[in-house]
Order: structure tokens, then sequence, then C-alpha cells
């Protein structure tokens, strides 16, 4: 075997997430897939032109398969066949059109989630209620469940969990103590009337000798006068 046949074959033996969205293939046909990509986890095949799942390999560890904006109309029970594991299956935007073509996934056991926008299928009356009721493993129709209650996003949930705990962690450590602040800002008001007293006192202060000051001027300017009369009185 050439080294770059083995280089390959090992390479997908460990690819577990592959998109293809967009290269056409030819007569609605998976084509170049095989049991080499066994480890695949995810695997995304939108607006393909896929119209037959006959030729999907067998992918036991597949948990997520998109399939949207293609021309699917039947065959799905091919998926319980080759992808036992699925837990997440995007069909929207194919041409199914009733229950009867959906009922083929009622072997997928560990369907939690389907999604079938813009399928003819979604125009028939009860369309929520009937898919619920005839497939009871799944949590999630077209990104709602029962009660019209989003579907989280597994990945932002762990994030947003291990976000929350550094969050706290920060906070606990380098948090200021309680009482901290509302101490600080109590001793800074104390500061700002010390200072606004004394310069209030120095003011008065110098109001008040300044006061002074004139009353001492004042007297002796008046001793000058009654001097300056008695004088002039002995003089004539």
């Amino acid at each position: 075997m050439e080294m770059k046949k083995r280089i390959n074959m090992e390479l997908r033996n460990r690819v577990t997430e592959l998109v293809l969205d967009n290269c056409l293939c030819v007569n609605g046909e998976i084509e170049g897939l095989n049991d080499t990509f066994k480890e695949l986890e995810f695997l995304s095949m939108a607006n393909v032109e896929l119209s037959s799942l006959a030729q999907l390999p067998s992918l036991n560890k597949l948990r997520k398969l998109e399939l949207s904006d293609n021309i699917i109309s039947g065959g799905l029970e091919v998926l319980a066949e080759k992808c036992p594991n699925l837990t997440y299956l995007n069909l929207s935007g194919n041409k199914i059109k009733d229950l009867s073509t959906v009922e083929a996934l009622q072997n997928l056991k560990n369907l939690k989630s389907l999604d079938l926008f813009n399928c003819e299928i979604t125009n028939l009356e009860d369309y929520r209620e009937s898919i619920f009721e005839l497939l009871q493993q799944i949590t999630y129709l077209d990104g709602f469940d029962q009660e019209d209650n989003e579907a989280p996003d597994s990945e932002e949930e762990d994030d947003e969990d291990g976000d929350e705990d550094d969050g706290d962690e920060e906070e606990d450590e380098a948090g200021p103590p309680e009482g901290y602040e509302e101490e600080e800002e109590d001793d800074d008001e104390e500061e700002d009337e010390d200072e606004a007293g004394s310069e209030l006192g120095e003011g008065e202060e110098e109001v008040g000798l300044s006061y002074l000051m004139k009353e001492e001027i004042q007297d002796e300017e008046d001793d000058d006068d009654y001097v300056e009369e008695g004088e002039e009185e002995e003089e004539e």
C-alpha cells in the first residue's frame, strides 16, 4: 500500500466532522462517503441536490445529520439502519409531504430534535401535535418543544455555566470585603466636612482681625483729632 493512501486512510478514520454543503452530487445519490468515515459524529450535506439516502454508509457514531435544502421525499428508513444513534436530524427544505414518510423515524430511538422547516408537511392541520404524537421520543420539533420553549444550544449552555462559575470565583477572590466601600465613603465625607469647617474658621478669624484693626485705627484717629483741638484752644 502506498504511503499516501495509508495516510489518507488514517486521516479518514479520525475525522469526526464532515461538511459537504453545496457540493453537488450526481443523480441525487451520495458519492465518495464510505465506511472509512466510521468515526463521524457530525455530517452536513445541505443543498447538494440529494434525493436518495440509499448510499449512506454505516455511521454508528453519527449524532447530528444536516440534510436541509435537498429534494428528499422518502426513504428515511435507511437512517435507523445506518445511523441508529442520531440525536439531531435536519430535513428542512425537502419534499416531505405526509406523516407516513416521517413515520419511518420512529426507529431512531435516540432522536431528540427534528427540523422540518419549509417542508409541505408543515401545512397539515395540527402538524406539530401529530408529529409529537407520532415520534414520542423527540423533545424538539423545528427548534421548540411542545410548550413552545426554544431548544437550548448545548455548547452555549456549557460556556455560560463555565463563565458563571469563573465570575463567582473571581468576585469572591478579588472583590473588596463587605462594608469596605461604605466605610471609605463615610471617611471621605468626614474629611470634607472638617476641611469645610477649618476653611470657615479661618475666614471668620480673618474677618475678626480686620475688624479689630479698623477699630484701633479709628481710635487713634479720634485721639489725634482730640489732641489737635486741645492745642488750638490753649493757643487762643
